[in-house]
C-alpha cells in the first residue's frame, strides 16, 4: 500500500485475541525445525493458531524456502529473490516428521516462478520419499498455481498425496488487486484438473478485504462446479500496515452461516471460523467426513 494514505485500523473483535505461541510444546517444535532447516508457514504467515496448533503437534511445512517471487497484498511471507532449493530439505522433512511422531503432514511452498516447473519436482519427491519412510502418514499438500503448467501439476498429481489443496484466497471481484500474478480461472482449472484425476481436492479463501456476500456465495458456487471436496474459510487480518486493509471483521455467528451456505452446496468438509486457515484442523477431515464447526 505504499505511497497511499493509510486508512484507520479496525479494532479487533474479542474473539480475534489469542494467546502468544510460547508454550513448551511451541518452543519443542521450533526448536526441531530449526535444528533440521526447515520453515513452517504457520511461522512465515503469521497464522493465529500457531499456539493451538503447535500444541497438539502439527505444523505445516514450507518447504522450497521461505522467500516467495510474488507479492500479494494480504500475505506476511516474505518476498524477493529466492536460494536454489535445498537438495537435502526432503531428507530433513522426513527426519522432523518422524522426530515429532506426525501422522499427517501438510506440505505448502511459497511459489517459485522462478523454478521451470515451479517446484512442483520438489512436492512429488517429499511425497513419494514420505510414502516409502513413512507409509501410515496421511499428507496434503497445498500448492501454488505452477503458472498454469498442466505437466507441473500432473507431477503432483502422479504423486498421490491424499489430498491436494489450491487455495482461491478471495472471491473472484478482489482476486486481480490482491493476487495481481495469479489467474483466478486457471486456479480453478487446477482444481477441477484434480477432482478429475480422482484426488481429493481442497480449497480456501479469506473474508474481509471488501468483498460482497453475494461475492462469496459465487466463489462457493465456482469450487462446486470444479468438483472441489473441502473447504476453509476465515477472516483476513492484516499483517503489517503496508499491506491491504481489513474492511470488516465478521462475526462466529456469520462464518456459521457461510458454514451451513457451502454445506448445502454439497462441500463434504467445510472449517469455517474467524482464525480458520488452510491447513487448520486438516487431519479432522479424515476422521469426520462431513462439515462442522471448530
Amino acid at each position: 500500500m505504499k505511497g497511499k494514505t493509510l486508512p484507520p485500523l479496525l479494532r479487533k473483535p474479542s474473539w480475534l485475541k489469542v494467546r502468544p505461541p510460547y508454550d513448551d510444546a511451541c518452543r519443542r517444535i521450533r526448536s526441531a525445525l530449526s535444528g533440521l532447516h526447515l520453515h513452517t508457514v504457520c511461522q512465515e504467515a503469521a497464522c493465529p493458531n500457531q499456539a493451538e496448533c503447535f500444541a497438539c503437534g502439527t505444523a505445516a511445512f514450507l518447504i522450497l524456502g521461505n522467500t516467495c517471487t510474488r507479492n500479494c497484498l494480504y500475505c506476511n511471507v516474505a518476498h524477493g529473490r529466492p536460494q536454489p532449493p535445498d537438495e537435502r530439505e526432503t531428507e530433513h522433512l522426513i527426519a522432523a516428521v518422524k522426530q515429532l511422531r506426525l501422522q499427517y503432514v501438510v506440505l505448502t511452498s511459497v511459489t517459485r516462478d522462478d523454478l521451470q516447473d515451479g517446484g512442483a519436482f520438489a512436492f512429488a519427491e517429499a511425497v513419494s520419499r514420505l510414502r516409502g519412510e513413512i507409509p501410515d502418514c496421511k499428507i496434503e499438500v497445498l500448492i501454488p498455481d505452477f503458472q498454469g503448467n498442466p505437466d507441473a501439476l500432473g507431477r503432483v498429481i502422479d504423486a498421490a498425496p491424499d489430498v491436494i489443496n489450491h487455495n482461491m484466497e478471495a472471491a473472484e471481484p478482489l482476486f486481480h488487486k490482491l493476487r495481481p500474478q495469479g489467474n483466478y480461472r486457471m486456479s480453478l482449472e487446477l482444481l477441477s484438473r484434480v477432482a478429475a484425476a480422482g484426488l481429493v481436492s481442497k480449497s480456501g479463501f479469506l473474508v474481509g478485504f471488501g468483498e460482497q456476500k453475494e461475492d462469496i456465495l459465487r466463489l462457493m458456487d465456482d469450487l462446486a462446479a470444479v468438483s472441489c471436496a473441502r473447504l476453509t474459510i476465515g477472516q483476513y487480518q492484516q499483517p503489517t500496515r503496508e499491506h491491504w486493509p481489513v474492511a470488516r471483521y465478521y462475526s462466529p455467528g456469520e462464518f456459521e452461516e457461510l458454514r451451513q451456505i457451502a454445506c448445502a452446496k454439497g462441500f463434504e468438509h467445510v472449517e469455517s471460523g474467524p482464525l480458520v486457515r488452510s491447513s487448520y484442523h486438516a487431519a479432522r477431515a479424515v476422521s469426520r467426513p462431513r462439515s462442522f464447526m471448530p
